[in-house]
């Protein structure tokens, strides 16, 4: 494993090339943007910041907003912020906003962070996305609670960010088959194929991305980071390359409706 870098290093690779996502410097350090969500206070941070915990982090995204976060446990579950406002920090893996200036923080070290956001709105989302919480319908739950509330499936921009890329991330047919139809799961390029059999290749990404399809989202309001926290060493944790118990968070605020 590469060494870490210095907790201020400026990330190299990937700093200029990412289509569609921006590296923000602070005084503090550096965390990745999803262009889309640009009119929202969001981050998706490394491992860089290893050690500090979301209320210390919400200083680098926003100031004078309250802090939500969950113990997350694989699940489909989402909650309203409102629920996730102090220890113990509640079980679920998803969080919506139900007030103005809630910072929404999940963790992760291989799975997919997603951030939902609603510009008509102002209101937000964030899922702990692994292959557990897709095959649990947990985007969909989230997007169901925003609508509750009033926002427009049309109108939702979905950031997902950082996780296991599908050349790095072998798992039983068994799991694969929780995620849909294979067919169009290796048709969308989220199954690859396996030398070893009864095994396939998950790309939890693209699977991700073509579930909130089959939920009438449209191309342009999804938006898949293409690092992979397994490759990207000096940059991110990962547990299937580690098998060390880490992560890295991020989050968004939601803004007055």
């Amino acid at each position: 494993m590469s060494e870490k870098p210095a907790p201020f290093a400026r990330p190299d690779k990937g700093f200029n090339d990412l289509q569609g996502w921006t590296w923000i410097g602070t005084y503090g350090g550096y965390y990745l943007q999803c262009d889309a969500l640009q009119s929202f206070e969001h981050g998706f941070f490394t491992r860089q910041w290893q050690g500090r915990e979301p209320e210390e982090l919400v200083g680098y995204v926003s100031a004078g907003v309250s802090v939500h976060r969950l113990k997350q446990v694989h699940s489909g579950t989402v909650i309203e912020a409102s629920q996730a406002t102090s220890e113990p920090w509640p079980e679920a893996d998803g969080l919506v906003s139900d007030q103005p200036g809630q910072s929404l923080w999940v963790a992760g070290a291989d799975c997919t962070p997603a951030l939902l956001a609603d510009p008509h709105s102002g209101r937000v989302a964030a899922c702990h996305a692994g292959w557990r919480g897709v095959a649990a319908g947990i985007l969909e739950e989230a997007i169901e609670h925003l609508e509750r509330k009033g926002s427009r499936r049309e109108h939702l921009q979905v950031a997902l960010g950082p996780a296991v890329s599908g050349t790095n991330y072998q798992v039983k047919r068994s799991v694969s088959e929780q995620l849909g139809s294979i067919e169009r799961l290796q048709a969308a390029g989220a199954v690859l194929h396996d030398p070893q059999p009864g095994r396939d290749r998950l790309d939890i990404r693209i699977a991700a991305a073509q579930q909130l399809s089959q939920l009438g989202l449209k191309e342009w309001q999804i938006h898949r980071c293409p690092l992979c926290t397994v490759t990207e060493a000096e940059l991110f944790h990962s547990w299937r390359r580690d098998q060390v118990k880490a992560v890295q968070w991020s989050s968004i605020v939601s803004q007055a409706d």
